[in-house]
């Protein structure tokens, strides 16, 4: 036993910026205040923590005006003129449809309802009620149903397979409603998880997938879920799943992070040693992945999800300069992985941030070697 404390003792003199790093689902032992390695991420202009925006993972302004007057007015008729003007088979429309039921959900929570109160969220209700055949109303629906099951409900329990067969029943009437558009079929890919649908189930509800929108980045992230080790798949299956789409990706695409994604999701509970991170395994990941954020184009929605993810793991490899250049496009907005767990996503955000600044500094780098 005295060797093996000896062993970590050694393992933790190694950290210059942290005296411990603990994996609980990513998680960080913050740096003391005044400590010399602490640094000032407002000398690079970056946002205070409590002004952090947790709903979205970057820039989205015309939903989240639309958002803003929805939740004001109680009114849905922006939103379905919004996603109406949104095309189907990009990025962008699946993101906003999970906007709207996440805003629905988060408001049903705070105002449940009762006696003399309106449940949050009516104006989905009345959305579904006065446009039974808009499909952007129906797939927000579908999304919403699934987004409660797993919120209040859990896995295996009755009340999470009722919300989640009615859920997989608006799914299919949202398909029917637009034949073309992947949406529904996407949704359908977290019911997939929660349903445990067969391997041969899930592959048949991949393939219309793959008709409609074979590069679909938030496609491909919500199936390597059902993939993994902890629902349906192995960890062998979802690398294989991740590297086999990064490999038929084509260029421009962020499909080749999806690797480092599959790397994320079986990540050891618990990890001491920041040579984990520095490893042939991520090493190779996080290179997809900044190939993948150079080739992007730069209004791809899905790209702030991968310069999140590339943080994380760029910090915990003590890659100082790479972390920072993906702060100073992703800074002000922490509604993506690995954030997302976290009970406070904003201080998780706002740590690492700040060990990167750390790092930055103490290897000679200030705010003015940094591009504007």
């Amino acid at each position: 036993m005295s060797i093996l404390w000896l062993l970590m003792a050694l393992l933790l003199l190694g950290f210059v910026l942290l005296p411990l790093i603990r994996r609980r689902r990513g998680g960080i032992e913050q740096v003391p205040p005044g400590h010399p390695d602490a640094a000032d991420p407002a000398a690079y202009g970056f946002v205070r923590q409590e002004e952090l925006d947790v709903r979205l993972p970057g820039p989205d302004e015309d939903l989240l005006q639309v958002l803003e007057l929805v939740q004001r007015t109680q009114d849905y008729r922006a939103a379905a003129q919004l996603l109406a003007g949104t095309e189907s088979e990009g990025e962008r429309r699946w993101q906003r449809v999970q906007a709207f039921a996440g805003a629905a959900a988060l408001e049903l929570q705070q105002r449940p309802g009762g006696v003399h109160e309106t449940p949050g969220g009516q104006w989905l209700r009345v959305w579904r009620a006065e446009q039974p055949k808009d499909a952007g109303g129906a797939a927000v629906h579908a999304e919403f149903l699934a987004q409660q099951a797993w919120r209040t409900s859990t896995p295996g329990t009755d009340e999470f397979r009722i919300i989640m067969e009615e859920a997989r029943e608006s799914c299919a009437q949202a398909a029917l409603l637009a034949p073309g558009d992947p949406v529904p079929y996407v949704a359908e890919l977290s019911i997939a998880r929660g349903l445990a649908y067969s391997q041969a189930e899930f592959d048949q509800l991949w393939l219309k997938i793959l008709d409609r929108a074979p590069h679909h980045m938030g496609a491909h992230l919500a199936a390597l879920h059902y993939w993994c080790e902890k629902w349906h798949g192995s960890r062998e299956q979802a690398y294989s799943f991740a590297e086999a789409a990064a490999a038929r990706a084509p260029e421009g695409s962020l499909l080749a992070a999806l690797p480092l994604f599959a790397v994320f999701e079986h990540l050891p509970e618990v990890n001491l040693v920041a040579s984990f991170y520095q490893s042939e395994v991520v090493t190779k990941a996080i290179h997809g992945a900044l190939h993948a954020v150079h080739a992007a184009d730069p209004d791809d929605p899905t790209l702030p999800h991968v310069r999140h993810l590339l943080l994380f793991f760029l910090v915990r490899a003590e890659r100082w300069a790479e972390a920072m250049q993906q702060l100073i496009h992703i800074d002000g907005h922490v509604g993506a992985l690995p954030w997302t767990l976290f009970t406070d996503p904003a201080a998780e955000f706002a740590l690492h941030r700040a060990l990167a600044v750390a790092g930055y500094e103490a290897n000679g780098g200030s705010p003015a070697g940094l591009p504007g």
